[in-house]
């Protein structure tokens, strides 16, 4: 079947994809454009397939609130390069996988979650529009990670892009519980409290406390030797906890102490850093 030049630029246009690619699947399909991009999917996920172990070093994390049904969304789509993860087609992607989370029927997978509509777009799954993107770039992207928080919860994400946080919380001062998030953002706590470090960590950095005191207190009774100790231990805490580290916005006030104040209390940190 002959196919004009008009109506392969036409396509081309329509596509992102080589003339030479789309003329090959219009003259295949006979015509039939809805054909032709199935072919042109095939035939990109062929080529990709062959790439799967390329690094995907650059990317975004995205987040989508919806404080009416008090349900927050957080993903991370990774690509190879920095300037492919700025394109407007990328930005719409991952915005798009974040709100079909939040407002969809929820996934715990993120083949699961690319199986569904995409939000706006009658028709298309969101793994359609993956699929054309990246036949469009040839470039391996990875849905790495998604995460959906049902009730109240701080959310934020950087304005880079490269940090999200997701708080969950008993209680309703959802603003203060998003100061606490862009806090975690800026901070970075290792961990949400005292319990949540890992316990050999603690013991064997009480051990070396106390080995460093002993040394330098030689002579001062056992339990002024202890004081000192737990008083190293506190700052210890107090660094690497988000409850026990001072508030980014009121240094006299430990986050524990804000979220008593607020009445709210934070359930989980999910803290992410791109590609981490």
């Amino acid at each position: 079947m002959e196919i004009s030049a008009k109506v392969v630029k036409e396509f081309r246009d329509k596509t992102g994809l080589p003339m030479m690619d789309c003329k090959r699947a219009l003259v295949e399909a006979q015509g039939d454009e809805e054909k032709a991009i199935e072919i042109l999917r095939k035939s990109g996920a062929k080529t990709m397939a062959a790439r799967t172990d390329r690094e995907t070093e650059a990317g975004r994390i995205a987040l989508f609130t919806d404080s009416k049904k008090q349900v927050s969304a957080m993903v991370e789509l990774l690509c190879e390069s920095a300037p492919v993860s700025n394109t407007e087609e990328f930005i719409t992607l991952i915005n798009g996988i974040a709100e079909q989370l939040a407002t969809g029927p929820g996934a715990k997978t993120p083949e699961e979650l690319l199986a569904q509509p995409f939000p706006g777009k009658a028709g298309m799954t969101l793994q359609q529009y993956y699929d054309d993107l990246v036949n469009k770039i040839r470039e391996v992207f990875r849905l790495s990670r998604i995460a959906r928080i049902d009730g109240p919860c701080g959310a934020y994400v950087h304005h880079n892009a490269a940090i999200g946080v997701l708080l969950p919380i008993d209680g309703e001062d959802a603003d203060i519980a998003k100061d606490i998030a862009m806090h975690v953002a800026s901070m970075k706590p290792q961990a949400l409290s005292e319990k949540d470090i890992d316990a050999g960590v603690v013991k064997k950095e009480r051990e070396a406390i106390l080995n460093e005191v002993q040394e330098q207190s030689k002579g001062k009774p056992e339990n002024v030797v202890q004081k000192i100790v737990d008083g190293k231990m506190k700052a210890f805490f107090a660094e690497r906890t988000l409850l026990g580290q001072p508030f980014v916005k009121d240094s006299a006030k430990t986050v524990a102490q804000i979220c008593d104040e607020s009445k709210i209390a934070i359930k989980e940190m999910i803290h992410w850093k791109l590609g981490q």
